[in-house]
C-alpha cells in the first residue's frame, strides 16, 4: 500500500507564471516511485526529479536529497536507481527519497552566467529554496530536510549544507573532494566541466574570483556545524567489487586503473577535510576503507552504511 494517497498517477496544476516555480505533473512510476516534473523559475525550464515514498506511511517525514555524480546516462532515470537499491532500501523506512536529474557538470551550484554549450543552471536555488517546499506540500513533508551525493554530487553535498548552516540537518558524502580555493583544487572541477563542453569560468568566474572559496567546504565548515555529517572514501586499492569476474564489471582495467586513481585522490580529500573538522571540533562520522575504487557497488554500500547516521539527523528510526 503506497504512503502517497494525496498524490494522482497524472497531477496537472495550473498555468505557472514563469516568475513561480510549481509541480507541473506527478507520475508513478511503481508502487513507491513517482516521476516528479518541476517547473524551476530560476531555470526557466522543467526538472524531472524521481522521488521514492514508503510503502506504509507513517505520519509527515523529513525529505533527503540524494545527488548522483557526473552526467546521468539516462536523462529519464536517475543512477541511483539504476546502479543501487536505493528503492529497496528505503521502502521501509519513513523518509521521502529526492532524485533530481541534473544537467551534465553542473556542481548543483548556482553558475553565474549561462553556459553556450550547458545551458542555464541555478542548482542551489532550485535545491534549497524551489523544490523542498513544493515536496513537502505533494508529499506529506514535515519541513526537515538532509542531501547526500557521490562524486561530484559529493564535494555538492557537503557544499550545500556548509553554505545554509542548519538547513540540512544531515548530510552524506561518499567519495568526493571539498576545496576549490586554490589554483590545484580548481583543476578538478574545471576539467569535469570541460567534458562536457562547458566552461567552468561560467560557473564561479575567473580562478581569482571570490566565487571559488565561497564554495570551499575547508573554508566554510563551520557551516556544518549542528549537522549528522557521514563521510566515506575507499583508498583506490583493489577491492572485492573490482575482480575481473564481478557482476557488472565490464570493463575491470578502467575500474582498477582510473577508478583506482580517482578515488586515490578523493582519500587525499577526505584526509583534508576530517583534519579541518577535527581541528573545529565538528563532529562527523567518517569512514576510511582499505580499499575499494570509485564505483557504484562501494557507494552502494556506503548508502547503507550512512544510513544510522542520516537517520539520526532527520529523526528517522528504523
Amino acid at each position: 500500500m503506497t504512503s502517497l494517497c494525496v498524490v494522482t498517477s497524472l497531477s496537472a496544476t495550473a498555468a505557472a507564471s514563469p516568475s513561480v516555480s510549481t509541480i507541473e505533473r506527478v507520475a508513478r512510476e511503481g508502487p513507491t516511485q513517482y516521476g516528479v516534473y518541476v517547473y524551476s523559475a530560476s531555470m526557466a525550464k522543467t526538472i524531472k526529479v524521481q522521488v521514492l515514498v514508503p510503502s506504509v506511511a507513517r505520519g509527515p517525514r523529513p525529505v533527503l536529497t540524494m545527488l548522483s555524480g557526473l552526467g546521468e546516462e539516462d536523462p529519464t532515470n536517475s543512477m541511483w536507481l539504476r546502479k543501487s537499491d536505493a528503492a529497496t532500501f528505503f521502502r521501509d523506512k519513513n523518509v521521502t527519497v529526492a532524485l533530481p536529474l541534473a544537467g551534465n557538470g553542473s556542481f548543483y551550484t548556482d553558475w553565474q552566467r549561462d553556459d553556450p554549450k550547458l545551458g542555464r543552471y541555478r542548482w542551489e536555488t532550485f535545491l534549497t529554496r524551489e523544490l523542498p517546499p513544493l515536496l513537502d506540500k505533494q508529499f506529506s513533508g514535515n519541513g526537515i530536510h538532509g542531501v547526500a551525493g557521490l562524486s561530484m554530487g559529493a564535494g555538492s553535498a557537503l557544499t550545500l549544507a556548509a553554505r545554509k548552516p542548519g538547513y540540512f540537518k544531515a548530510v552524506g558524502s561518499y567519495s568526493g573532494c571539498y576545496s576549490t580555493a586554490d589554483i590545484v583544487s580548481q583543476g578538478i572541477p574545471r576539467a569535469i566541466v570541460a567534458a562536457f563542453g562547458g566552461d567552468a569560468t561560467n560557473m564561479w568566474g575567473a580562478p581569482n574570483n571570490p566565487a571559488w572559496a565561497a564554495h570551499d567546504v575547508l573554508l566554510h565548515a563551520n557551516g556544518l556545524r549542528g549537522s549528522a555529517v557521514y563521510v566515506s572514501v575507499g583508498s583506490g586499492l583493489p577491492g572485492p567489487y573490482d575482480a575481473p569476474n564481478y557482476p557488472g564489471n565490464t570493463n575491470p582495467a578502467d575500474r582498477l586503473i582510473v577508478g583506482g586513481a580517482i578515488e586515490a585522490g578523493a582519500n587525499f580529500c577526505t584526509h583534508r577535510l576530517a583534519d579541518t573538522l577535527a581541528a573545529k571540533r565538528i563532529p562527523a562520522t567518517f569512514d576510511f576503507e582499505a580499499r575499494g575504487s570509485h564505483s557504484w557497488p562501494y557507494w552502494n554500500d556506503q548508502m547503507h552504511r550512512s544510513w544510522p547516521t542520516l537517520s539520526r539527523g532527520l529523526g528517522v528510526t528504523g
